[in-house]
């Protein structure tokens, strides 16, 4: 029910991701009847997969995540979050209200053995790829030790999802030399250079677009403010396209001829095709998509949500931070 949106681009996410996915079944939460028109709509409102659970309550977008987690008990997000605790369900994937899906999140599912706070992680596109990126706004100071137990997170589920056998780990830094950054993440670099991990150094802002990483960590603050500007330039790109393109007959002309790679480029940075940001370090999973979400975009959440579950993310986390323990 929530995201800019709600069930309008959700539900439609949802039968796209059915049928692309024969083993694949879904519980929509929220109000029933509202669920029930779209789907009939659509002509799908027996569909076999498909579940419905219904929810009295909304979070809504602006609103307090402590007031959310206190008094909205019967919210649709509150109830997914509930299904994934009981086993109903094997993730929970959401559009709405960050903070309050963290803060609900985190005190149904609670967190894994060995870490304090979660952390939001993302996929960012790059030139032969794309990044892992952390914490993209969970967490806007965290210690050193924190941003650690993030790189361990960031890793495992690179390893996990890419296949990588040992993903290269760097910190976000304001240059890449040794003697610059703050207290915390040098502290965090002498962790991180002391553990098993696979960690490369600092990296600055370019280089989230570089793919000379697998996982770049970084506290919140930076990283959500990474994320919002690299949306903010794929529509600047976008914008002065469209306009260099559509103001002279040359221009028209030069956008036709240009017109399979200009397609090709905007695949490849496309947003919505990296929409589903993983809320890392619960005993559960969580995928955060991303609230202005169209079903294309909604669809690559459930993606994530699906490849998380197959590959037990929040059960290798947990089994490789208890080595690095053991190994300390």
């Amino acid at each position: 029910m929530g995201g800019d949106h709600g069930p309008a681009e959700i539900i439609p996410a949802a039968l796209h991701s059915l049928r692309q996915h024969k083993n694949l079944e879904i519980i929509l939460v929220g109000d029933e009847d509202t669920i029930l028109t779209i789907l009939a709509q659509k002509s799908a409102q027996d569909h076999e997969r498909i579940k419905i659970k219904h929810a009295s309550e909304v979070v809504e977008m602006h609103e307090a995540p402590s007031l959310a987690l206190r008094n909205k008990k019967d919210s649709s997000m509150r109830i997914a979050i509930q299904l994934v605790k009981d086993g109903q369900a094997s993730a929970c994937v959401s559009a709405g209200n960050t903070g309050a899906l963290m803060a609900m999140a985190r005190f149904v599912l609670k967190m894994l053995p060995g870490i304090d706070r979660p952390a939001i992680c993302s996929m960012m596109p790059g030139i032969e790829g794309h990044t892992h990126v952390l914490d993209l706004g969970a967490n806007v100071e965290p210690s050193s030790e924190h941003l650690f137990q993030y790189a361990v997170m960031g890793a495992e589920l690179t390893s996990a999802v890419d296949n990588v056998q040992n993903p290269s780990v760097a910190l976000l830094n304001v240059g890449a030399e040794e003697i610059k950054g703050n207290d915390r993440v040098k502290q965090a670099a002498v962790l991180l250079s002391e553990s098993h991990l696979n960690y490369v150094g600092f990296v600055e802002g370019n280089d989230l677009y570089s793919s000379k990483v697998d996982v770049i960590v970084c506290d919140g603050f930076s990283g959500n403010i990474a994320l919002k500007a690299s949306e903010g330039v794929a529509e600047l790109f976008s914008a002065h396209a469209r306009q260099a393109f559509s103001g002279s007959t040359y221009g028209k002309l030069a956008a036709l001829l240009s017109s399979p790679v200009l397609k090709a480029i905007r695949k490849k940075i496309d947003p919505r095709r990296y929409n589903g940001a993983s809320l890392l370090g619960l005993k559960g999973i969580v995928v955060k998509s991303h609230g202005g979400a169209d079903s294309l975009s909604f669809s690559h959440a459930i993606e994530e949500a699906m490849i998380e579950v197959t590959k037990n993310v929040p059960e290798r986390i947990s089994q490789r931070l208890e080595e690095l323990l053991i190994e300390d």
